[in-house]
């Protein structure tokens, strides 16, 4: 019901999940992260018009419409996938249609997550487990060099967290562990469904 709910508010098409495994073994296929699940999250997490949002494997670009209806921050996707990237593009123009929104807070880039610029202002990070250790080290790797160079406070968002994701985070990096959302009802058969918010800096 909420996904046909929230399509129809953003004009948007996002429910189709991607058939078959993707051809690289590093990169997952394409999943919408639930719109029952966002509820959830943002009933506990905050973000603000000043947010810079990253989403790294945007897909067809809901939690990017989504967190710009309601939130008005800036979102890019970040999506290596052509024909997915030509669907967020797509429903960047039905979106902006219905909402009478201007594009210059939403953007959609096709390119490799790792090969992602960086930007100073992107303070937001968020993934829905969309590739393989190796290429999320790389990425969290590029935002903590940036880091560096810009001082400020980081989130990563983690919804359905891998393990491997959780260690490394933990073990190799200063981030740490400031919430945690869990998935009302299914959370109990299905421990995965949650999110997990890492923070750098204060």
């Amino acid at each position: 019901m909420k996904e046909h709910y929230y399509d129809k508010l953003l004009n948007i098409k996002t429910k189709e999940k991607q058939q078959g495994f993707h051809k690289s073994l590093q990169y997952h296929r394409y999943e919408p992260t639930p719109y029952s699940a966002l509820e959830e999250l943002f009933r506990h997490y905050e973000l603000k018009s000043s947010d810079r949002v990253v989403d790294f494997g945007c897909g067809k670009g809901r939690l990017n419409f989504y967190i710009h209806y309601f939130f008005h921050s800036e979102v890019i996707g970040v999506e290596m996938d052509e024909a997915l990237y030509e669907k967020a593009m797509a429903n960047l123009e039905r979106y902006i249609r219905k909402t009478k929104n201007r594009k210059e807070k939403i953007q959609f880039q096709c390119c490799l997550a790792e090969e992602y610029l960086i930007n100073p202002l992107d303070n937001r990070f968020y993934f829905f487990n969309p590739f393989s250790i190796q290429v999320f080290r790389k990425v969290i790797n590029n935002i903590l060099r940036s880091v560096e160079q810009y001082q400020r406070q980081i989130d990563v968002v983690l919804y359905y967290p891998s393990e491997d994701y959780i260690y490394y985070l933990e073990n190799d990096t200063a981030f740490e562990l400031k919430m945690e959302v869990k998935i009302p009802v299914i959370y109990k058969n299905n421990p995965n469904e949650r999110f997990l918010i890492y923070r750098l800096g204060e």
